[in-house]
């Protein structure tokens, strides 16, 4: 695809489905920048509460006539081509852009840096946002979750830089064409779409051919999938600065000591010791994560110790291993992990959290298609816990398929069947957690769809006093 064209040229923008992580961050920065705005979604949520209070013009439900007035109507995958916001909009002839296009027009005429990977992309955009914030750059930004310290998944910045999370999902995050891309890892996922690893892996080898002439290639040597990717891009002549805890990396990570609420490290620039980072939150694979953003600071000028000293501000994104609570001697945690590699790491984290106590995980799987082709690997991911409550699955933008359900999952989990459970009801999801806590557990709540709300409900029977954070 040709350089997008500039955003202003696309108002009055319609978003269908305005209320959703990605296509919520578009509209508040055109919001911003001054463009009118107007979007349709199924139910009420905060997010469009939010976006009113910004100056959207808010719908719930899909009809013609909250096209009135568009020039652009704005989608994405997830809309299905029978929408009837959609079939009007090519009816009447309007601009129908993929949410990633509009995306690209926003960061057209910026520093673009685009961070992509199977796993910790979110994470990943968040902690180098943050890192050029304490740089003083001012980057305009757009995230696929919410940072903690604002509150919010996107910014119109008065800096040259514009930093985005590109999502590989259905192959559309090769319109960004990024000034440095990065790419935390590139693993089976979105078989619905790639098909294979190989699909996948062309998929990644598409996007880094996106990259401008003369920009750079940040990838992790540590990660199979990345570094095949960082042969096939050196191979083309693209730039490449790996990192990692590989012998191998350009940037490495040693000395790790890890906690239960962070970690610290020593970063190490082609064999020259730069600095140590202490970080707020947990996880070996934050601690990866927050190396990717260190190497994309570098790589935008950033001075080695403002980007390690920035790093280390960040204080977490919204459903990326989140504290919702305690109650009953039980801590709660919540993390949007929904494909294999992501439960892994949670699973992970929540095991060094829990220390000496058990660590009880309630999964729900998103997507049919992906249970189908994950569940036994979802299983094995879900077997580092002490007692797993499996969900049905969260359907999102697809349709039942014969035979696919969470049961498959809660088979697939490689603990005795009385510390596994199946629970395909929503609304006996709580009491069957709660039956299983015990003082001094902790909690994780796993998956993309409404799982989310389960922190809450747990809390309340847990009571009489929860903490919330």
């Amino acid at each position: 695809m040709s350089d997008a064209q500039p955003a202003t040229q696309l108002a009055p923008v319609h978003f269908i489905g305005i209320g959703g992580a990605g296509m919520s961050g578009i509209a508040r920065i055109m919001l911003a920048r001054g463009m009118a705005v107007s979007g349709s979604d199924a139910k009420d949520s905060a997010l469009l509460t939010a976006l009113r209070a910004e100056g959207a013009r808010v719908h719930l439900g899909h009809d013609p006539e909250h096209l009135a007035g568009a020039r652009t109507v704005v989608a994405n995958s997830a809309i299905r081509a029978t929408n009837p916001e959609l079939v009007a909009a090519h009816e009447r002839g309007l601009v129908v852009l993929h949410r990633s296009q509009a995306l690209a027009s926003l960061a057209r005429g910026h520093r673009v840096v685009a961070v992509a990977g199977t796993n910790g992309k979110t994470t990943t955009t968040s902690m180098l946002t943050v890192t050029l914030q304490h740089a003083g750059l001012d980057p305009s930004f757009s995230i696929g979750g919410e940072l903690t310290e604002s509150g919010t998944n996107a910014h119109h910045g008065s800096g040259d830089v514009f930093v985005l999370e590109a999502d590989e999902s259905d192959g559309t995050f090769v319109v960004y064409r990024p000034d440095v891309a990065v790419v935390t890892n590139v693993q089976p996922d979105h078989l619905d779409h790639y098909g294979d690893l190989a699909g996948v892996e062309a998929g990644f080898a598409a996007f880094a051919a996106s990259i401008r002439p003369g920009g750079l290639l940040v990838t992790c040597a540590d990660d199979a999938g990345s570094a095949r990717l960082a042969d096939v891009a050196r191979e083309r002549g693209i730039r490449v600065v790996t990192y990692g805890e590989s012998a191998t990396a350009d940037l490495r990570l040693v000395d790790l000591r890890a906690s239960t609420t962070g970690a610290h490290f020593a970063v190490v620039d082609r064999g020259r010791r730069i600095g140590e980072v202490a970080l707020g939150v947990p996880g070996h694979h934050n601690a990866l994560n927050a190396l990717a953003a260190v190497a994309a600071a570098l790589a935008l000028g950033t001075p080695a110790p403002v980007a390690l000293a920035g790093v280390a501000t960040f204080g977490g994104t919204r459903r990326r291993f989140e504290p919702r609570g305690r109650a009953g001697g039980v801590q709660i945690f919540d993390d949007y992990a929904h494909n294999p590699g992501k439960v892994v790491a949670a699973v992970a984290t929540g095991r060094q959290v829990a220390g000496a106590g058990r660590l009880v995980v309630v999964f729900q799987p998103h997507l049919f298609s992906r249970t189908r082709d994950f569940a036994a690997a979802f299983g094995a991911a879900l077997g580092g816990a002490d007692e797993v409550v499996v969900m049905d699955v969260y359907a999102a933008r697809e349709d039942p398929l014969p035979g696919v359900s969470g049961a498959l999952v809660a088979a697939a989990v490689p603990l005795p069947a009385d510390r596994v459970g199946y629970v395909p009801s929503w609304s006996d999801t709580a009491d069957a957690v709660r039956d299983r806590l015990r003082p001094g557990d902790v909690l994780l709540t796993i998956g993309a769809g409404d799982v989310t709300l389960l922190a809450d409900e747990v809390l309340a029977l847990l009571g009489p006093a929860p903490v919330r954070p």
